[in-house]
């Protein structure tokens, strides 16, 4: 005998998508783009501390993920390291996250031995993503529009797996390490991520097609890895998200997971083709 909601003979229809959280993942995002903006367009101090308190509380996470404890006070003074961290490079240029970081790392070693790997490794991490991003940056109008190439770049692509993926469906992207993730999510990703870095390069830059279009699709691909990095750490840990302080997203390490390796690769090409203390013109302008 068959339950009123299935009548024999008639096959089950396809389970109905939730879209319940698109609305809060939608307006948290309009409220980091603006965040982001601004910071990124006034520079020097404010974007520094913008990135130096975000980072920092993406390490607060990484402390509460790794030693599955509340915070301790040891734990708080690592993470006032990696703000302060920040607030140092437009002072002192390198050296000064370098230093602050080294000194985290010392500390570390006078907590318990334990988590000593994962805590320097976190340190490590965000350390250098507040120095790439500040780098990135600089002090010329040309670190405004390279942040503006790449954060399109991430967040369409971003987008447009989430979209995708959850529409379309179909065989799953790695289900060892992210059982949402699909095929269909990637390529969907890849292709908007791509097009939208290659529509803001023409717009932004004279430079040949080809080097935006390989550009774009190397960053669109490696945010996806750092998603799925960021994925096989948490279930390492067992956790599905790595904090709820943004509606509809999770915790910051979940959103900023898809920029790590992106902004990584700006600073290398920009560094590699104009210097280190040209690295947005380096990249824009070939």
């Amino acid at each position: 005998m068959t339950g009123q909601g299935n009548p024999e003979g008639i096959p089950p229809g396809p389970a109905r998508r939730s879209w319940a959280d698109v609305g809060p993942r939608l307006a948290s995002a309009a409220v980091l783009i603006v965040l982001t903006a601004t910071a990124l367009s006034v520079g020097s101090y404010l974007f520094a501390a913008v990135v130096s308190a975000v980072y920092a509380l993406a390490y607060r996470e990484w402390e509460t993920m790794v030693t599955r404890a509340p915070l301790t006070s040891g734990g708080m003074a690592l993470i006032a390291l990696v703000g302060l961290s920040g607030l140092l490079y437009p002072l002192v240029g390198f050296w000064g996250p370098v230093g602050v970081i080294f000194l985290a790392c010392l500390l570390v070693l006078t907590m318990e031995r334990e988590h000593i790997v994962w805590r320097i490794a976190g340190l490590v991490l965000f350390g250098a993503l507040i120095t790439a991003l500040l780098a990135m940056r600089g002090t010329e109008v040309a670190g405004i529009w390279a942040g503006i190439y790449l954060g399109t770049v991430v967040w369409m692509t971003d987008s447009a797996a989430f979209f995708a993926g959850r529409q379309i469906g179909g065989e799953k992207l790695a289900p060892d390490i992210s059982p949402s993730k699909t095929w269909s999510g990637a390529l969907g990703g890849l292709a908007l991520g791509t097009g939208a870095g290659l529509l803001v390069w023409l717009w932004l830059t004279d430079s040949p097609i080809w080097i935006g279009i390989l550009l774009s699709a190397t960053i669109s691909i490696l945010g996806q890895a750092g998603d799925l990095a960021e994925s096989a750490i948490k279930r390492y840990f067992r956790i599905k998200d790595s904090g709820d302080i943004i509606p509809g997203h999770g915790g910051l390490m979940d959103r900023l997971d898809s920029l790590t390796f992106g902004v990584f690769l700006v600073v290398l090409v920009g560094g590699a083709h104009a210097g280190f203390g040209a690295i947005a013109g380096g990249l824009l302008y070939w």
